[in-house]
């Protein structure tokens, strides 16, 4: 019978212990803060990689599209590598999250895209009819300009999780003193939208 009991007083501990939950983090204190700037880092980081891989995917598709033109009857073969030669440049020409606070930095990735595009778009044959199957330059044609319009959706989007980054960080400096010189050294991110 003793041991019985016992068997049951042990029971009731173990599962007594095993419902537990961790105690709550302060939310005013630093550990709170850390978490909290980490998940605002990794939201920004998100958008900012989503923004890149439809660039990369638009640049990706207007490479395929000039490879595509090329092969058509009565091709300009030298404005096409000059048009190529332009579309690979581009990457090297794209601002990062930090250069990007001199705002010329993306009016002129901006310009030399634009630019780019319309010289293609105007070599792409229009069809012969309106019932006419979309050949593949169209369809890359299509492609890229949806990616094209969507670019704004991009910009908004990043720039509302970086002024939610911006706000804590202004909020809580006292408490990323403590965290140490990671955090200490975290600056606001510039923004695509123009501040006054």
């Amino acid at each position: 019978m003793m041991r019985f009991v016992a068997l049951l007083l042990a029971l009731g501990l173990l599962m007594t212990s095993c419902n537990r939950t961790p105690a709550p983090i302060d939310p005013a204190s630093a550990q709170a803060v850390k978490v909290q700037l980490n998940i605002l880092r990794d939201t920004v980081a998100a958008r900012w990689g989503e923004m890149q891989q439809s660039d990369n995917a638009k640049q990706r598709d207007t490479k395929e599209l000039l490879r595509e033109l090329s092969g058509l009857p009565g091709a300009d073969r030298a404005a096409l590598a000059r048009l190529q030669y332009a579309n690979d440049r581009l990457p090297a020409r794209r601002y990062s999250e930090q250069s990007m606070a001199d705002s010329g930095l993306i009016d002129a990735y901006d310009t030399a895209q634009d630019s780019l595009l319309q010289a293609v778009y105007a070599l792409v044959p229009l069809p012969t009819s309106p019932d006419a199957e979309a050949t593949p330059a169209l369809v890359l044609t299509g492609q890229i300009q949806e990616a094209d319009a969507e670019l704004v959706g991009f910009r908004t989007r990043y720039d509302q999780a970086a002024m939610r980054f911006n706000s804590y960080l202004q909020l809580h400096r006292a408490e990323m003193e403590q965290l140490g010189r990671e955090y200490t050294k975290l600056q606001p991110l510039p923004l695509f939208t123009l501040q006054n």
